[in-house]
């Protein structure tokens, strides 16, 4: 399989120190199909699952995409039989620059994030530079790591939950990636901008520090605190995003990322545009629609809101701790006497499909935010497996 890397790919991982295996494994991650559900957590935990009545597993938005984004997805199959019928991918790249005030040459799209994560640390990381990240947090740059041998220091949650960075910057300083995930998943917790941009100025030389904005949208702050001006001010970071939250686009498979040009070239080294970009017109044309929405945005963040406060003031008036506070759609429950492998069973032969296992805490479970109909068949489930 070695042979299937490029020359310059080949001798940008020889030259940091990777193995023949290693390089071997790195080409399994550009070929994407062979680890793709190793890699991508949410995907892995989708396959084989029976259908359930309440999906609250996979931090999904409870409704499709936005009716602008629905209409433009279907008038783009239309025209599907031209390769770039009216240049979707730029007038994508071109709505992110407007959206996020940054340069589109700062810009990379992709089938959602997973595959960006994976590829920041095939990039940054190498057998002498790790990857360091929170404990617990998203796995999929932690999987990437651990398929290629890479160096992972996982440093724990803070009291708060929330990220602690002073240690994170300190853990390794020959560090090639420090990933923070913010709202983190799985706690929805927020680690402050303030302690972000602190990490950045203060990191090991070298590093590079990936922030993960999947859920920003559902936060209270937002659109006022975002750290996409990083990516524009050309720090030692990449911010990324995906469309397969608030936006509904998970199916659609479509994200991007944010950073300095001489960064994202190094991305596309180990990419050569086979999937940055070839993103799939109708997903394209629906996610330009999507972002510029306001209105839908609004609403969407309105009813997240109300169905996680809702759910909140449902689970504390029993008794259960919740880690928090999230300012994301889920929220982790800690059963202390029971397993979250068995709580996962016991939901699911209620039909209610709530999130995998996360090893740190054997005894808390995730479970995402739906529709008031969503909660409420939730709240129906628990009452029936807490009383069983």
């Amino acid at each position: 399989m070695i042979h299937r890397i490029r020359e310059e790919v080949k001798d940008d991982l020889l030259s940091r120190g990777y193995s023949r295996r290693q390089m071997m494994r790195a080409a399994m991650i550009f070929g994407g199909g062979a680890t793709a559900l190793t890699l991508s957590p949410e995907m892995a935990f989708a396959q084989g699952r029976q259908a359930a009545k309440v999906r609250i597993g996979q931090n999904e938005c409870w409704t499709g995409p936005m009716a602008g984004g629905a209409r433009a997805a279907a008038a783009a199959i239309a025209v599907s039989n031209r390769y770039s019928p009216n240049d979707e991918h730029g007038q994508l790249v071109r709505a992110i620059a407007a959206i996020e005030k940054v340069p589109e040459d700062h810009i990379m799209t992709w089938p959602g994030s997973n595959e960006a994560l994976a590829r920041s640390v095939v990039a940054f990381c190498s057998p002498a530079r790790s990857l360091v990240q929170a404990d617990p947090t998203y796995e999929t740059s932690g999987r990437a790591a651990k398929f290629l041998n890479v160096p992972i220091k996982n440093v724990p949650l803070k009291a708060d939950y929330s990220h602690d960075l002073r240690a994170m910057s300190t853990t390794d300083g020959n560090a090639g990636v420090i990933y923070v995930c913010n709202p983190n998943n799985p706690t929805g917790t927020m680690t402050a901008n303030s302690e972000i941009e602190w990490l950045v100025n203060n990191k090991p030389q070298g590093s590079i520090v990936v922030i993960d904005e999947a859920y920003i949208h559902w936060t209270r702050d937002y659109p006022n605190n975002t750290l996409s001006h990083l990516a524009a001010e050309g720090k030692d970071v990449l911010v990324m995003r995906t469309f397969s939250k608030i936006f509904g686009m998970a199916g659609m498979r479509i994200g991007y990322t944010m950073g300095r040009p001489e960064l994202l070239a190094k991305l596309r080294l180990h990419d050569g545009g086979s999937l940055s970009n070839q993103l799939p017109i109708p997903s394209a044309a629906c996610a330009v629609a999507s972002i510029t929405d306001t209105a839908s945005i609004a609403a969407r963040r309105k009813t997240l809101m109300e169905n996680r406060a809702m759910t909140v003031d449902f689970l504390t008036k029993r008794g259960l701790k919740l880690i928090g506070p999230s300012e994301a759609n889920m929220l982790m429950i800690d059963w202390k006497t029971k397993s979250s492998k068995e709580m996962q069973e016991a939901f699911r032969n209620q039909g209610v499909q709530i999130a995998r296992v996360f090893p740190t805490w054997p005894t808390v479970s995730r479970i995402s935010i739906g529709s008031k109909e969503d909660m409420e068949g939730f709240f129906a489930a628990f009452n029936k497996v807490v009383s069983a």
